[in-house]
């Protein structure tokens, strides 16, 4: 067989398959290429995080429920079901050795892209994940009344984004 058929015969296969070829080669590029959700980390809050930012929270609830007329003395629990998360901002170089056609290796490096905020460097957050609640248990002076039970369950609904079903409201001694 001579040099010049076996090139006809590539090229007759190139023009059978050429777009086979194509497709292929844009799926493996679109499997290697960094997706954008789970590209960017993650940030988990750590447990004294989540402690810290549900005692405040709840402490801002027992205070403006306090003020709610016939509530009185009030204390608020509130369960958290998943905790928050934040997804940051990152920049990241991929490099690989061999064709773009078929890589031999590739290697990806990300750094976490932070600003000077005036006191130190922040990192820049993409998507703030806030806490999912459980359920909430509210104890107060006026807990045996239907109105205050109405408008401290709609309260903490709104606050919260539980249902009803999900708030208990009882009085306190």
């Amino acid at each position: 067989m001579s040099r010049t058929q076996r090139t006809e015969g590539v090229r007759r296969i190139w023009d059978k398959y050429k777009f086979v070829a194509l497709v292929a080669l844009a799926g493996i590029a679109l499997l290697l290429w960094p997706s954008g959700d789970s590209g960017a980390p993650a940030e988990r809050a750590s447990p004294q995080q989540v402690s810290a930012v549900q005692a405040e929270l709840q402490e801002e609830m027992e205070d403006i429920l306090g003020r709610i007329q016939g509530v009185g003395e009030v204390r608020v629990l509130l369960t958290v079901d998943a905790d928050g998360q934040r997804q940051l901002a990152e920049d990241s170089e991929l490099s690989y050795s061999g064709s773009t056609a078929a890589p031999e290796d590739y290697s990806r490096s990300t750094q976490t892209v932070l600003v000077d905020s005036g006191s130190g460097d922040a990192p820049v957050v993409t998507r703030t994940v806030y806490p999912t609640y459980r359920g909430a248990l509210v104890v107060c002076q006026g807990g045996d009344r239907a109105e205050v039970k109405l408008a401290v369950t709609e309260a903490v609904a709104a606050l919260t984004g539980l249902s009803a079903d999900r708030i208990t409201v009882a009085k306190s001694q």
